[in-house]
């Protein structure tokens, strides 16, 4: 019901390369419905279209005949009657541009598609697993996705509380990449969203002039007196160290990246 809400509310006037995807084929032929007489929009008719164009292909029919009509429908356009800027009636043909190949995922429509349907797309275009992915595209894919992976041999990977069964029960989908007798799982989850914070901005009075600080020294500015380190005043407050904490087998298999499968 939200979903169906957003789109009504959506027009051209509020429409931008990242939300167009939450449309399909008949919305377009609604919000263009009438735009010829809106002096605003029709000034900015190109512009609205192509922006429409990043998220659908659309096919302006010079013969409408019902033949024409039929060979387009089959491939899943919408046939419909639009206006130009001009008030000419064109015919087109509209349909949602596929996301079949992990080059057709963008920053715009990756936040528009479930982990399912990533995982769909992964497993169409997949054959070296997650490190065989270019650089930009994990990007992409992590702008809108918790990503994680694990390698383990198959007899492993299914280990009663080990980390896959942990992760599906957390809403994690799965994909599993065979390595020889190792499997690479792939396990991905829609990020939740966040509400980007505002900038506040200040104000004065715009009689008030700032005072000017610049050549004013700060008050912490006075050089520190050099301190002689006294090894008799280390505390548990100021002194740390590091070390490495040992793996499990579990863990050190999780970062096994390349292995022969036939030795």
């Amino acid at each position: 019901m939200k979903e169906t809400t957003l789109k009504k509310a959506l027009t051209l006037k509020t429409l931008t390369k990242n939300n167009v995807w939450d449309l399909q084929e008949n919305d377009i032929f609604r919000m263009m419905d009438g735009a010829d007489k809106d002096s605003d929009i029709k000034d900015c008719i190109r512009r609205y279209v192509d922006m429409i164009r990043s998220a659908f292909m659309i096919e302006e029919l010079k013969d409408d005949s019902a033949i024409i009509k039929g060979k387009y429908e089959k491939q899943g356009y919408k046939i419909g009657n639009v206006r130009t800027d001009d008030g000419t009636k064109v015919v087109w043909a509209v349909k949602k541009r596929p996301i079949v190949r992990v080059t057709d995922l963008t920053y715009e429509n990756i936040h528009h598609i479930s982990a399912a349907k990533l995982i769909e797309v992964l497993e169409r275009n997949f054959g070296g697993g997650w490190d065989s992915l270019s650089q930009s595209i994990q990007d992409i894919i992590e702008s809108g996705f918790d990503i994680s992976t694990t390698t383990l041999p198959k007899d492993r990977l299914h280990k009663p509380g080990g980390m896959y069964e942990k992760k599906v029960a957390d809403g994690y989908e799965v994909l599993e990449v065979v390595k020889g007798t190792w499997v690479e799982a792939i396990f991905a989850k829609v990020k939740p969203e966040t509400e980007k914070p505002r900038l506040k901005l200040q104000t004065r009075d715009e009689d008030e002039i700032p005072e000017d600080t610049y050549n004013k020294p700060e008050e912490d500015d006075e050089p520190d007196e050099p301190t002689e380190f006294d090894d008799e005043n280390i505390t548990e407050d100021n002194y740390r160290t590091t070390f490495e904490i040992s793996s499990d087998s579990d863990e050190e298999a999780e970062n096994i990246s390349d292995f022969d499968g036939d030795e």
